[in-house]
C-alpha cells in the first residue's frame, strides 16, 4: 500500500509531458494496473458469488419454509389419515359386526323359511292325503250303495262330486285322478242297467191294485145300469105294480148266472179264499221286490212271471183292471235283466297312486 502514494504524488509532475508526446508505460505501472484489474475481478466476482450466495440463501430459505409448510401440511393430513384410519377401522370393524349379524340372522331367516316351506308342503301333502282317502272312501260306499239298490244314480252323484272338490284343490298331481274320473263317469253313464226304482214303484203299483182286482168267479152285482135305463124309459103315468114285477123278474134273473170259466181252479175259489188270494198274490209282489233289491233278479222274474199265471187263472182276463194288472207285470219282467254295475277300478287306482305319492 505504500507505492500507491508516490505514484499518486508523480501523476502532476508528469502531466505536461504528455500533451507534447505519447507516453510510454512503465515497466512498474503495467503491474500496477493488473494487481488492480486483478483486484477489481476479483472484487466483482466476490460480489457476484455475494449476490448469488444471498439468492442461494434466500432460494434455500423460501425451500426450508415450503419444506417446513410441506412437512406441517403432511403432518397435518398424517394426523388426518390417522384419524380417517382409525375411523375407518372402527367403520369396518362395525360394519363386520353387523354382517356377522346380518349373516346369523339370515342364517335363522334362511332356517325359518326352510321350515315354513317343509311345514307347508307338509301340511298340503297332509290335505291331499286327506282329500284323497275322502273321496276314496265316499266312492266305495257309493259303489256299495249303487250294488245294493242297483241304480248308478249314487255313483254318479259321487263321482262328480269328487270331481268338483279335486277341480277346486287345483293340484297338478292329481290330475290323473280327475283325468281317471271323467273316463268312469262316461263309462258309468253308457252302461245298460235296470231301473230299479222304477220297477219298485211299479210292483208298489201292482199291490195296492191287487184289492180291487175281480175274481174270475165273482158274481156280478145287480144290473143297477139296466134298471136306471129302464125306469127312465118307462113312462111317468106307469103303474107301481108293473115296477115291482120287472124288479121281481130282474131278482129272479140274477139267482142263477151262466158263464164260461177256462181254468177250473178260478171256480173252485170260494168266496172266503178270495182274501188268500189276493194277499198271497201281494206276497208273490213282496218277494219280487226283495229279489230285486238283493241283485237276483231270476229269482225277481220269476215271481212276477208267478203273479202273471195267478192274474191270468184266477182275475177275471176280460175286466180292464186285470188287463191293465196284466200289462203292467209283463213290463216289468221285460225291464229285469241281469246287467251288473260298472266298477270304477280306474278311478280307485289312480287315487291309491295319489295317495302313494307317485
Amino acid at each position: 500500500m505504500s507505492p500507491e502514494p508516490s505514484s499518486e504524488s508523480a501523476a502532476p509532475t508528469q502531466a505536461p509531458a504528455m500533451d507534447s508526446a505519447p507516453a510510454t508505460p512503465a515497466p512498474g505501472s503495467a503491474g500496477v494496473l493488473v494487481a488492480r484489474g486483478a483486484l477489481w475481478f476479483f472484487l466483482v466476482i466476490a460480489l457476484v458469488a455475494l449476490a448469488v450466495s444471498g439468492l442461494l440463501w434466500q432460494k434455500l430459505s423460501n425451500i426450508q419454509e415450503q419444506l417446513a409448510r410441506q412437512s406441517a401440511d403432511s403432518g397435518a393430513n398424517a394426523v388426518e389419515a390417522r384419524a380417517l384410519a382409525r375411523q375407518a377401522q372402527d367403520l369396518a370393524r362395525e360394519t363386520a359386526a353387523r354382517e356377522a349379524l346380518l349373516e346369523t340372522r339370515l342364517s335363522e331367516v334362511a332356517l325359518q323359511r326352510t321350515q315354513i316351506e317343509e311345514l307347508m308342503q307338509s301340511l298340503s301333502r297332509s290335505r291331499d292325503e286327506n282329500l284323497v282317502v275322502d273321496i276314496e272312501s265316499g266312492l266305495r260306499l257309493a259303489q256299495q250303495q249303487a250294488q245294493l239298490t242297483g241304480s248308478v244314480e249314487p255313483l254318479l252323484a259321487e263321482l262328480r262330486s269328487a270331481d268338483k272338490r279335486l277341480d277346486r284343490a287345483a293340484q297338478p298331481r292329481l290330475a290323473r285322478v280327475r283325468a281317471a274320473i271323467a273316463r268312469d263317469i262316461d263309462r258309468v253313464r253308457g252302461a245298460p242297467v235296470t231301473d230299479v226304482p222304477g220297477l219298485l214303484v211299479k210292483l208298489d203299483e201292482l199291490a195296492r191294485a191287487a184289492d180291487e182286482l175281480p175274481l174270475a168267479n165273482a158274481v156280478a152285482p145287480a144290473n143297477a145300469a139296466a134298471s136306471a135305463r129302464r125306469a127312465a124309459s118307462a113312462p111317468v103315468a106307469a103303474r107301481w105294480w108293473e115296477s115291482m114285477l120287472a124288479d121281481v123278474r130282474d131278482e129272479a134273473r140274477s139267482l142263477v148266472r151262466v158263464g164260461r170259466i177256462d181254468q177250473p181252479e178260478a171256480a173252485l175259489v170260494a168266496p172266503e179264499q178270495a182274501f188268500f188270494l189276493r194277499e198271497n198274490f201281494k206276497l208273490k209282489l213282496l218277494n219280487a221286490r226283495l229279489g230285486l233289491l238283493a241283485r237276483q233278479p231270476e229269482a225277481a222274474r220269476a215271481d212276477v212271471a208267478a203273479c202273471i199265471a195267478a192274474l191270468r187263472k184266477y182275475f177275471d182276463p176280460a175286466a180292464r183292471r186285470t188287463q191293465v194288472a196284466v200289462a203292467l207285470a209283463q213290463q216289468v219282467q221285460s225291464q229285469m235283466r241281469n246287467v251288473e254295475i260298472p266298477r270304477i277300478d280306474e278311478t280307485l287306482a289312480a287315487l291309491a297312486t295319489a295317495a302313494a305319492g307317485r
